[in-house]
């Protein structure tokens, strides 16, 4: 089995030991205002790889926002239901995400990088599908074109990147323009974020 076909079962093997190490503080804060911005006051997020729930989806919940988190691990969504039963919360493979319904905005950090190149193409569709209109979309990616493999918990953990031209062209491409992109922001833990709207 390749190494990103082995992701899925990775993280609900290791789900508590990842809620654990993950940890509570909000680096990510400075993104998720920016975000914030773009939304209308209560509006719709989808949360893609929402993990255990924390901390970002907590943040975006005492925000007043109305959030739905998916994410392919039955633990770390059991866990999302115990924390935050007033949200919505489904057990599904982003790659085939079909919720019948728009959102204003869409968060896809730290997750959508597992994909394969190929599975990361595809998922523009996903987004566009489920952009309300003027949706804000913010994702985490790789700094260039690529895969690495990682570790967590003695086993392998897949990455992949396309090159940032692609991705600005993949944007273009549905219908969404860049509103903020930093290559390795060093105010972000080195994280590679890209944060754009959906155009009408």
């Amino acid at each position: 089995m390749a190494d990103a076909d082995r992701i899925i079962a990775l993280y609900e093997a290791h789900a508590r030991c990842w809620d654990e190490d993950r940890g509570r503080t909000l680096f990510e804060k400075p993104w998720l205002d920016r975000f914030a911005k773009l939304l209308p006051e209560g509006g719709a997020v989808l949360d893609i790889g929402c993990g255990s729930g924390e901390p970002i989806a907590r943040h975006l919940i005492a925000g007043g926002y109305r959030v739905t988190g998916i994410d392919s691990s039955p633990t770390l969504i059991g866990m999302c239901r115990s924390r935050f039963p007033h949200a919505e919360w489904r057990v599904a493979d982003m790659r085939s995400l079909s919720l019948g319904h728009r959102f204003d905005g869409m968060l896809a950090w730290d997750s959508f990088f597992h994909l394969t190149p190929d599975d990361q193409r595809s998922m523009f569709a996903v987004f566009r599908a489920h952009a309300a209109a003027a949706a804000a979309l913010m994702f985490t990616s790789g700094p260039r074109a690529g895969e690495a493999i990682g570790s967590y918990q003695g086993e392998p953990l897949y990455h992949s990147s396309l090159g940032l031209d692609e991705y600005a062209a993949l944007l273009r491409r549905y219908g969404f323009e860049i509103v903020a992109h930093r290559a390795e922001d060093p105010d972000c833990g080195g994280h590679t974020v890209w944060l754009a709207r959906a155009m009408s």
